[in-house]
């Protein structure tokens, strides 16, 4: 085992604190990468704060991760020391059942090994990115492109791959009516990648604040939901609309914007249940879905088009000792639009 320095939550309670973690031996399969920037998801407070259920603490959160490979297992293939790779939500997973197969490893029929708070395949409970190294196997690691600066590339292996997915995967693309609901981390990257996929885009927010941005990042259109003749002038208007927020909201008035064959996507987590209308489906032929991050396969796929389109996350990098207060600002919705902590800070 190797020591390593890190941030970690003692439990559900208390702020982050500095720390050490263990990492294993670089194994034959195994790449050790030098971790330079771990992005911040909502998910790392949800679950650091047990809102997603108990955890194992002291618990190292972080799943979008940008660093350098220093060292590989003798028999790795697909990595080699100095590249610029990155690691998203999991490291592991059955690689046998048939969703494996299929390269969905996320949906993992035996479940998925999360980057952190989880059981990895030889009992230990896995610690995330906000460390300043990690030892992952090489099927789970994947590369960026030279495109990218690895700052704004972290956020790409959650937020970017959790829109992209769906976007890809329900056929956003010339054509395509899209609306993304709410513009935060993952909502500004849904954004970006749908207009970069050729759809016409509308950004669904509680108010006009950030009007100026959305467009800015690619949206044609600009709706406050506060406003009750939103509702009523874009219904049965979109294709596909993905739902980003993690709060609860009215999902069947969200349907009803809905064109016929249309599709909600949530890929936002609440913790309450979302209750649905079954008119509001029935009504246009209409799908409510979810959608969790991508495989391994998809994910580099998305990278490779980010590269393409000169996408990267809207970022603000931070120290290490402002991760806490980092924390509070995600809460508040004062971020635009993710934190990275620079881990030379650690």
């Amino acid at each position: 085992m190797t020591t390593v320095k890190a941030y970690a939550s003692p439990s559900a309670t208390e702020d982050l604190v500095a720390t050490t973690i263990e990492r294993r031996e670089v194994g034959p399969h195994d790449v050790l990468i030098e971790i330079k920037f771990a992005g911040i998801c909502h998910s790392d407070i949800h679950t650091v704060r047990g809102d997603w259920g108990p955890q194992q603490y002291p618990l190292t959160p972080g799943h979008e991760i940008a660093g350098i490979v220093t060292e590989v297992g003798a028999e790795v293939t697909r990595h080699k020391v100095g590249d610029r790779v990155g690691v998203g939500c999991m490291v592991n997973s059955c690689r046998e059942c048939a969703n494996c197969l299929k390269g969905e490893e996320q949906y993992c029929l035996k479940g998925n090994v999360g980057t952190y708070g989880a059981v990895d395949r030889d009992g230990t409970i896995t610690q995330g990115g906000y460390s300043t190294h990690v030892v992952v196997t090489e099927d789970f690691v994947v590369t960026i492109p030279e495109g990218l600066e690895l700052d704004v590339a972290a956020p790409l292996l959650c937020a970017g791959i959790t829109t992209f997915s769906p976007l890809h995967h329900w056929g956003a693309g010339p054509g395509k009516k899209v609306a993304v609901v709410g513009l935060g981390g993952l909502g500004h990257m849904a954004v970006k990648i749908a207009h970069a996929m050729g759809s016409e885009v509308t950004v669904l927010s509680q108010s006009l604040k950030k009007q100026e941005d959305g467009l800015r990042l690619g949206a044609d259109h600009y709706y406050a939901t506060s406003d009750e003749n939103t509702f009523a002038e874009l219904a049965g208007h979109f294709d596909l609309i993905i739902n980003t927020v993690s709060a609860s909201i009215d999902i069947s008035s969200y349907l009803q914007l809905l064109t016929l064959d249309g599709a909600l996507v949530n890929v936002g987590a609440p913790a309450e249940p979302l209750p649905v209308n079954a008119f509001a489906l029935i009504g246009g032929r209409r799908s409510f879905a979810g959608s969790m991050i991508g495989g391994i396969r998809e994910t580099q796929e998305m990278l490779d088009f980010c590269a393409e389109h000169g996408i990267g996350a809207e970022i603000e990098v931070i120290p290490a000792e402002k991760i806490n207060d980092a924390y509070e600002r995600v809460l508040a919705s004062d971020v635009r639009y993710r934190f990275v902590i620079d881990t030379a800070t650690f």
